[in-house]
């Protein structure tokens, strides 16, 4: 696909050789986001996902502050309101992504997350007005295909409700993209600064949540509870999998486009499942199989179709 995104360069898109500078972060990035959703499943519960959301952005957001504060006070009016804006979208994202692995398997949860790749060069066309490739329609209906195959895995029920909420993250997912392309105010703004305000609305936003009654296990009362294993998963949600990914996609999204930033985050399914599989010992059965590979089969051709189609 034709580079769209006003911070699409030449120098990202025109020069193979130094491609990789941007390119090596952001896989780095679908690395640790496929080992996150065994990481979440691993400490998180249903009536505890809200504390360990607040848990997650808290121990990093005093950091970037503390580091940031000099340029967070240089910030416009208008720069505070884009990446707050972002920040809400963000904290939707989390909210559906961890409530979504707590009823699903870690595979089927990156897996299904994997359709951003295919979403958002289809919702950047519509934006734009100019239409993928027809090789990268059939990529998007082979991973459609495969998502099905992959939540019958057991037999062909309704999909459950955790498979649901994974698909409504990665849509989710494709609008924070977008807007992290489109949203005028951020471009000057410095990637610390942008990820920090992103995350300081999220995290509000999930305190606030958290204060009300039946919304789980309060966040003092969890953090108090977990033991190092515990700990250890939530340093790496935390470092990882929130502060590095999230800093990386701001910095490589103003360098190339909305769609070349997804589909390089297509890798991301395989460390998922190769997590689920040989950790969690999750055993997705025949029809569960073939929609994976199905669903990995489609994203690589829709990376090589948008790849083509930009050069």
């Amino acid at each position: 696909m034709a580079a769209s995104s006003s911070f699409a360069t030449p120098v990202s898109l025109g020069a193979p050789r130094r491609a990789w500078l941007t390119d090596l972060p952001v896989l780095l990035v679908a690395v640790v986001w496929g080992a996150s959703y065994l990481a979440a499943k691993g400490i998180t519960t249903t009536h505890t996902v809200i504390a360990v959301l607040v848990l997650r952005f808290a121990v990093v957001l005093p950091v970037l502050v503390v580091a940031g504060w000099t340029r967070l006070r240089a910030l416009s009016a208008a720069q505070w309101r884009g990446a707050g804006t972002l920040g809400l979208i963000l904290g939707g994202i989390f909210l559906l992504e961890t409530y979504g692995v707590v009823h699903t398997s870690a595979t089927n949860a990156g897996l299904i997350i994997s359709l951003t790749m295919i979403f958002t060069p289809l919702a950047e066309a519509a934006v734009t007005r100019v239409g993928p490739p027809r090789a990268f329609l059939g990529a998007a209906a082979l991973s459609v295909a495969g998502v099905v195959l992959l939540t019958q895995g057991g037999g062909f029920t309704t999909p459950s409700l955790g498979d649901l909420l994974m698909l409504l993250a990665a849509l989710a997912r494709t609008v924070h993209v977008l807007a992290m392309s489109r949203i005028k105010a951020v471009r000057s703004a410095d990637s610390l600064s942008l990820t920090t305000v992103q995350l300081g609305s999220a995290v509000a936003v999930f305190a606030v949540i958290a204060a009300f009654p039946g919304t789980g296990a309060s966040p003092w009362a969890v953090a108090l509870d977990f033991g190092p294993r515990e700990w250890a998963g939530l340093l790496f949600l935390s470092v990882f999998c929130t502060l590095f990914a999230f800093f990386v996609q701001m910095w490589a999204v103003r360098r190339t486009s909305p769609s070349r930033v997804s589909l390089l985050l297509g890798t991301e399914p395989l460390w998922a499942a190769a997590a689920g599989i040989a950790i969690a010992g999750d055993r997705p059965g025949l029809l569960g199989l073939a929609g994976a590979i199905l669903v990995l089969a489609g994203t690589s051709w829709g990376r090589g179709a948008a790849g083509r189609d930009a050069g």
